[in-house]
């Protein structure tokens, strides 16, 4: 399945002869980058090649650093053709940039190296000639790439669906296209995307490309439903993926949407429940809703939600929003919360909760006398007013705990 987004093509594509004859032509080093500065086919060098260039021929893509300043600069939004500054520290000598338009689709960027700066008006005229013509070819194949996408993307949001039936014949129709297999080990992850203040479609350009490396990898297959702001990515793998991987290729997605998008972007990523058929991928869909909760409310996280390690946080997230607020909080644990320096007590109590009440180990954790912990536990319970002996009140507190968390800030203060 040919998507539009691709990395360097065959040497004998019409987009490689384009770069290749205004390469000769202008007897300078040209590239034909995507949206995302992510090469799509190069010329030869030309002695001109710099750092950038270099790195980027040897592993197939421009470095992080490389990808943020261009985009930085407002590149993959220009309308009309200008010169991008060099920067010495990247190794990066000045472009002539050309955005590749054709009725409103941004295609792709056509770099010329302009060590100088300045290029003669036969050179632009050259390098527009063939903007034009490339313009041509991409937007061809961005037509027969999207209805691929539409209908692909539609048959992934009818299969994690709320209607049954729709879910059913969404499956149907993915096997017998053999656009996936039935299992048999089924992961859904969700990538969402706020605080954006660039312009419309930049965000599903961005997620497209976080997300294209993972739909076709060594052990999994994987089609992706991407919206304006959230995607989801359905996978199946052909052996149980293992919890440091699915958190690996997560850290990868979240890398590159934070590469690809303005600074002041946020991404979290929500992994679902391990499935055995694709007919539950609705199931790990849903729990990776709840895990993208997860993940904005939860700091500690790092952006990154697994249904799998979630705990009793995935009770409470799967209450909805109006109903995850301050009432959760027992006003016995409120009293201790909020009764001025208790931090300490506060650390007690988690610690002795976490490990079922065993002093011994609570001891230990802490690394206090068993005598100070006594008299901490004392103090906890003349604040709150429950017995710390019994399991029903340390539920409450445990729960009250946990729902406290997700009331909380990144800062740590209540939202």
């Amino acid at each position: 399945m040919k998507r539009w987004i691709q990395r360097a093509r065959p040497a004998g594509d019409a987009l490689q002869s384009l770069v290749d004859g205004l390469a000769e032509e202008l007897g300078r080093s040209v590239v034909l980058d995507d949206p995302l500065v992510r090469m799509i086919c190069t010329s030869r060098h030309f002695g001109d090649e710099d750092r950038v260039r270099v790195r980027t021929l040897l592993q197939g893509v421009a470095d992080d650093e490389t990808i943020r300043y261009v985009l930085s600069q407002g590149v993959a939004q220009w309308t009309r053709p200008g010169y991008l500054n060099g920067r010495d520290d990247l190794g990066l000598q000045p472009r002539y940039c050309v955005p590749i338009l054709e009725r409103g689709h941004v295609l792709g960027i056509l770099m010329v190296v302009a060590k100088e700066g300045d290029l003669a008006a036969v050179d632009t005229g050259a390098i527009d000639r063939t903007a034009r013509a490339v313009a041509t070819e991409m937007y061809a194949e961005r037509l027969a790439s999207d209805a691929v996408e539409e209908r692909t993307g539609n048959l992934v949001t009818r299969l994690v669906g709320a209607d049954s039936a729709v879910r059913c014949e969404a499956r149907r129709r993915l096997l017998d296209d053999g656009l996936l297999p039935d299992g048999p080990h089924v992961v859904v992850t969700n990538a969402a995307v706020s605080g954006v203040r660039g312009p419309s479609g930049q965000v599903e350009v961005a997620l497209r490309g976080a997300l294209e490396p993972h739909r076709q990898t060594r052990t999994a297959h994987g089609l992706a439903a991407i919206g304006p702001d959230r995607a989801v990515l359905v996978q199946v793998f052909d052996r149980e993926p293992a919890d440091e991987d699915l958190e690996l290729q997560s850290r990868g997605i979240v890398r590159s949407l934070e590469t690809f998008l303005d600074q002041g972007t946020t991404t979290v990523v929500g992994v679902g429940g391990r499935r055995t058929e694709l007919a539950d991928a609705w199931i790990s869909h849903d729990q990776a809703r709840v895990a993208v909760r997860a993940a904005r409310r939860l700091p500690r996280l790092g952006g990154i939600g697994d249904w799998e390690s979630l705990g009793e946080y995935a009770v409470l997230l799967q209450l909805p929003d109006d109903a995850l607020n301050d009432s959760l909080v027992p006003k016995p644990l409120r009293r201790l919360l909020d009764g001025g320096p208790h931090a300490r007590l506060e650390e007690t109590l988690r610690c002795f909760l976490e490990n079922a009440g065993s002093v011994p180990r609570t001891a230990e954790a802490l690394e206090v006398h068993r005598t100070s912990l006594y008299y901490r536990l004392r103090q906890i319970q003349e604040i709150t007013g429950l017995d710390l002996d019994d399991g029903a009140h340390r539920l409450v507190l445990h729960l009250g705990l946990r729902a406290w968390d997700l009331l909380r800030d990144p800062a740590g203060r209540p939202a």
